[in-house]
């Protein structure tokens, strides 16, 4: 059975691909006719080539259940989305202006606090945040950076404006699956790549290496970069271990590393003691030194923070980064870039209600059937609830979570989230979708062209976490003619 258009309805739902049933978008016209002229045997054979690439890649992610710990092969739909480069460059944009001012934000709060003392933030939301270091107080890293490496989660409303739905700021994964889902691509679909010109991700790797190697303490064409994390259980291990190879740096573990008495961090190996200039660390912050923080912490490095502090040695994210992190805080951002940057931002937030208000939590309270409720600080949708999906109980559940602990909840709007065709039953259904791009600050800024789209797999679900039965899709930012 081919793809027939005609019978693929989204809805009220903003759609990538298809503007009306039968009616592409002028940039989809060519990936829609060409994906309607295969066979339904021909669409599966492509399906099951890009399974046995998955496999055969070693392309995989760890769920963490009460079971133990399952490794998955990474789910992927072969139907990529499209984005028009004239598009992207104000997304772009908008996502440099918005790094740019939360790391102005994250400086201020550990040095001046200006933005506090104007009154433009509330010091109890950061004093309050669980991801505020006292210990930080007064550091100031290169160029001011903390966050170096920024993932913010976009999403479309029913218009198709782009809106930041939240920005992770501590560790933020996904990047290498976006690197390894244009590879797949090119395996199923070689042809497409020849009629479309799409903008290339592979500089990642490089870009990333630039951006770290910028923020070494010594002056070297080549510093000394490792990439730390927490070992093979970590479910984002792939990622670690992927992103050290392409950019040709060792991948450590907290055993590997030693800070000696001088104060600098050193990595063990067959040649002796090697001075390490930067970690690229994917290990929360209270895991990262049992001296510091967590002291039954076996994942970290005792004494790095001594050695951060003292400036022989780069982290990223910085220590401490994740206090804009916090959900609560995200609702400042529209203020912060019109504080620091003196510009209108160009993204604009999903409108929030702070729970932590009296007024706008009694609003949220009274309408929690209808709203999207987050805790502050979790992730990978954990913790939250979607009101509209929820059952009574459910609710009234966590209208007692809210109630004993305010601060830590803020809450959304049911945004209707685009949709996008993913293939299933040898024919296109629609899904929602966000996406993941990825920003990279340190002496410059890079943004990735596009970036990760996560799609929600089961018919009218709004989570697309692949830890939650998520998948992916293959994203192309497009040079139109």
């Amino acid at each position: 059975m081919k793809i027939d258009w005609q019978g693929y309805d989204s809805g009220h739902f903003y759609d990538e691909l298809i503007s009306a049933p039968g009616k592409p978008r002028p940039e989809t016209k060519h990936l829609a006719q060409y994906l309607s002229s295969l066979s339904g045997e021909e669409l599966q054979e492509r399906k099951l080539s890009a399974e046995l690439a998955i496999k055969t890649m070693g392309i995989s992610f760890t769920v963490y259940s009460d079971a133990g710990n399952i490794d998955r092969e990474w789910p992927f739909d072969i139907i990529p989305r499209i984005i028009p480069q004239r598009e992207w460059q104000k997304t772009e944009r908008g996502l440099i202006q918005r790094l740019t001012a939360l790391n102005l934000f994250i400086n201020d709060i550990y040095n001046d606090q200006k933005i506090i003392k104007d009154k433009v933030v509330p010091s109890y939301l950061f004093e309050d945040s669980v991801n505020f270091r006292k210990e930080c107080m007064g550091m100031k890293p290169a160029y001011g950076v903390w966050s170096h490496i920024c993932g913010s989660d976009l999403i479309r409303d029913d218009k198709g404006e782009f809106f930041v739905l939240e920005d992770n700021l501590r560790v933020p994964s996904g990047v290498s699956y976006m690197l390894e889902n244009r590879k797949v691509t090119k395996r199923v679909f070689p042809e497409l790549f020849e009629n479309h010109n799409i903008v290339p991700v592979t500089d990642y790797p490089n870009q990333l290496f630039d951006t770290l190697a910028s923020l070494s303490p010594r002056k070297s064409d080549r510093p000394e970069i490792v990439v730390l994390t927490p070992g093979i259980y970590n479910s984002a291990y792939f990622e670690h271990s992927y992103l050290a190879q392409q950019m040709g740096v060792e991948l450590v573990e907290g055993n590997d590393l030693v800070v000696d008495t001088d104060d600098c961090v050193y990595m063990r190996s067959i040649d002796g003691l090697k001075r390490v200039d930067v970690i690229y660390r994917r290990i929360d912050d209270l895991f990262l030194d049992p001296e510091m923080f967590n002291p039954d912490s076996v994942l970290g490095v005792r004494g790095l923070m001594r050695a951060w502090l003292k400036g022989n040695v780069a982290l990223a994210n910085a220590p401490g980064a994740g206090v804009a992190d916090d959900k609560v805080i995200y609702t400042f951002v529209p203020d912060m870039i019109k504080y620091y940057l003196g510009e209108e931002p160009i993204l604009p937030n999903v409108p929030s209600y702070l729970c932590v208000d009296k007024k706008q939590c009694d609003y949220v309270l009274a309408n929690l059937d209808k709203l999207v409720v987050k805790p502050a600080n979790e992730s990978g949708g954990y913790g939250m609830i979607i009101g509209p999906q929820a059952s009574k109980k459910e609710l009234e559940e966590f209208a007692l979570r809210i109630k004993a602990n305010p601060r830590n909840y803020m809450a959304q709007p049911l945004i209707s989230l685009s949709t996008a065709p993913i293939l299933t039953n040898g024919n296109a259904e629609p899904r929602h979708i966000d996406l993941r791009p990825f920003v990279l600050q340190g002496k410059d800024h890079c943004v990735t062209p596009g970036g990760l789209t996560r799609v929600a797999m089961r018919k009218g679900s709004y989570v697309v976490n692949s830890s939650q039965g998520g998948g992916s899709k293959d994203t192309w930012i497009v040079v139109e003619d």
